[in-house]
Order: C-alpha cells, then structure tokens, then sequence
C-alpha cells in the first residue's frame, strides 16, 4: 500500500496546489486547518518542528523540517521552501534523530493508512518527540461517516477513526491533550460566493459539544513523561477539547 501511495502523489505533484487547493473548497479546508495550527504552533526559532507528509509544502512555512514519502512533492516542496530541511521517509521511519522535535504534526496522512501503519506512525513518532513533545493529526470522523452513510472504496480516505479508537491505539506513552473538528458543514453542497460566510459559524461547531461530526478530527498527543499513568482508563486522562 505504502509503495502505492508513493506512486499516487508522485503522479500529482506538479497539479497538487492547484487541484487540491487552488478552489474555494480546498481554500474553505486550508483557512482552518491553518488557523488552528498557527494558533497552537510555537514560533520557529524556538522549536523544532516537523510536517511530517509535507507534500507540497501546504504547511512548510510553519515547520522546520519537512518529510514526505513522494520525492516529486518533495522536488516540488524544495523548490518553494529551499532554505528548509526536507527530506524523503515515511510515518514509521523518519530521517532524524530520537528525541529531535518538539512538534511532529501530519494533515491529511493517517485517513490513507491502515491500523498497522497507524501504529508504526505513533510509535515512531513517540521516538522522535522530545520528553513532552506533541503529536498532532487529522483523520476522518467515523461518526460523520456513519451519519452520511459513507462506503469507502481502494485505501483512498479509506481510514476513519473515532476518539475512543484513538484512545485504544495510544498506550500510556501518551496523554490526549485538545481535539476539535474541521469542516462541519458540508460546504460542497453551497454555492462558491457563500462559502466564506460560513467560516465562523463552521469553526464554532467544529468546537462545540457535536466537534465529532464534522468531516475530520484533529488531536494533539503529548508525549507523556514515564512515570505518568494515563490510559487505558479514559476517566483519569484530563481530556480538553473546546
């Protein structure tokens, strides 16, 4: 599947920004995306952080190094952002040392990626992350799927996870910090002109009680220090997500 994937994006790269996100709909996705990364990032000069599936670069300009699986989003990610490290790998094998970043975060990467990998990708990460570090990524909500009675098909988006699935992939090597939602409303169906009417009132949703049925999660990991206990048992994990 790995291999697979490669081929895909490498096929993409030189239409990747424009297909993808040269169009309201893509526009609507990166405005929040960017929003709350640039809320909860620290500033670079601080921190070493990683975009790890940085494609093209959507996202390079609020990391330090940059890794991504297909060498043509990385030809392409290079030529945008020369003066970053960047580099060819995958979530189970990063190109740096252990307990390097200070933040590892991945959009639009664990929806193509089976339970396996899913592991290998936080595993591999923990290693990587400075004691405290933070993991955060984003993946399809299973409850929005199974409202809109949604049938995958190939690994595609094919990956969608619930909060208690998370809960049951990270072991107490890590503490669940904040989640909320991204994109609530399903902004295809609306007209061009009234999609940046509706940032505001998505966002508030994409953070309110129904944050589970928006069309993708976001969580943040935090690499617990080894004397703290925080799972499996949810009730003793402080979970802040608003």
């Amino acid at each position: 599947m790995i291999e697979e994937i490669k081929i895909y994006y490498d096929e993409l790269a030189s239409t990747y920004d424009q297909n993808r996100f040269g169009n309201s709909y893509g526009t609507y996705i990166d405005i929040q995306e960017r929003a709350y990364l640039k809320k909860y990032l620290p500033h670079l000069s601080s921190a070493n952080i990683l975009d790890l599936g940085c494609g093209t670069g959507r996202f390079l300009d609020l990391a330090s190094h940059g890794v991504d699986i297909s060498p043509k989003m990385i030809d392409v990610a290079k030529h945008k952002f020369p003066e970053k490290n960047i580099n060819l790998g995958s979530v189970s094998d990063i190109p740096h040392p252990d307990t390097f970043f200070d933040i590892i975060f991945s959009f639009h990467v664990i929806m193509h990626l089976d339970k396996v990998t899913v592991h290998e990708f936080l595993k591999e990460s923990h290693q990587k992350l400075k004691k405290g570090g933070k993991l955060i990524f984003d993946f399809p909500s299973q409850k929005r799927r199974k409202l809109f009675n949604y049938k995958k098909t190939g690994w595609h988006g094919a990956n969608a996870l619930s909060i208690k699935d998370i809960e049951s992939l990270i072991t107490p090597d890590w503490t669940i910090k904040y989640y909320r939602g991204i994109l609530f409303f399903p902004i295809h169906r609306f007209p061009s002109s009234a999609r940046p009417l509706l940032q505001k009132i998505d966002a508030f949703f994409c953070k309110s009680f129904l944050k589970e049925y928006s069309s993708y999660l976001v969580i943040e990991l935090e690499k617990a220090q080894p004397s703290e206990k925080t799972y499996p048992n949810r009730n003793k994990t402080k979970i802040q997500g608003n």
